[in-house]
């Protein structure tokens, strides 16, 4: 069903559409051609993707859901884990007309995409998976950190924690290209919108997701996209992806960190661009 265009939404400027799924979740959809999926990360919705779907919209049919738990999908119930994130997304794309589509998964977004080509293949042509991983917690280190993620939401507010990880900086010689301050304060006021108790919950879902026995039976072209300084997702998440899914090739950008949607948007859209324009296989 549709859904009244809110004045204050940024950035998609032509064709936009907005919907409820008749499981109650929230969608975008922008511009015409091929379908495409976008899955945004943890703590963000699907706004996140304004400034690539300004470039993408005149070539291919967006759908961009705020995934269950967050954003205007953020009253639906749980569970927010992986597989009930994806579990979404079969009667979401039916509505939206799309029989089959490219998939590209930001994040946290990335292990929701991984699930929904695990569990409905036949809806899959295409994985794009940037900034991600197969299992969050894979190393000591980050069992702890995801330990202490859920500690801080349980005591924090959404907008307090997203003001200690999502700041402006200038980079320095040989290293990441940051946020701006503009761009910071867009993404801190879009990721405050969530709940801390319901991101708490996702947070929880992300330290329990491991597809690493079952990425070989991917059975999808899948580009593997990551940033040479990206300390939230390290390389060795990359590494993994690229080596356990058969029909996998992976793209490194120079000088990104985790916010290279942001700070290298023309030449994400450009690799976005390149690979959605490949023949279906």
């Amino acid at each position: 069903m549709p859904v009244k265009t809110e004045a204050h939404a940024p950035m998609i400027r032509s064709t936009r559409e907005e919907h409820r799924s008749s499981n109650g979740l929230f969608y975008r959809t922008a511009g015409k051609g091929p379908p495409v999926l976008l899955l945004h990360g943890m703590m963000a919705t699907g706004v996140m993707f304004d400034p690539l779907t300004e470039q993408l919209q005149d070539r291919f049919q967006l759908i961009v859901p705020d995934l269950r738990g967050h954003g205007r999908s953020q009253n639906l119930p749980r569970p927010y884990d992986v597989p009930g994130l994806a579990a979404d997304l079969g009667p979401l794309l039916a509505e939206a007309g799309a029989t089959r589509c490219a998939v590209l998964g930001y994040s946290h977004g990335g292990a929701v995409a991984q699930q929904f080509a695990h569990d409905r293949p036949e809806r899959v042509n295409r994985l794009l998976l940037a900034c991600t991983y197969a299992c969050n917690v894979a190393t000591r280190r980050e069992q702890i950190e995801a330990k202490v993620a859920v500690l801080l939401l349980t005591i924090m507010s959404t907008r307090s924690l997203v003001r200690l990880i999502v700041r402006p900086s200038a980079p320095g010689p040989g290293g990441p290209v940051g946020l701006d301050a503009r761009q910071a304060a867009w993404l801190t006021d879009l990721m405050s919108v969530n709940r801390s108790w319901s991101m708490r919950d996702v947070a929880r879902g992300m330290a329990s997701f491991d597809s690493r026995t079952w990425l070989g039976d991917l059975k999808v072209p899948t580009l593997v996209i990551g940033g040479t300084h990206d300390t939230g997702v390290p390389r060795h998440h990359f590494d993994m992806l690229v080596a356990a899914i058969p029909e996998a090739r992976g793209i490194i950008v120079e000088n990104a960190g985790h916010t290279l949607l942001w700070t290298h948007t023309r030449e994400f859209t450009d690799i976005v661009k390149s690979e959605l324009s490949q023949p279906d296989p």
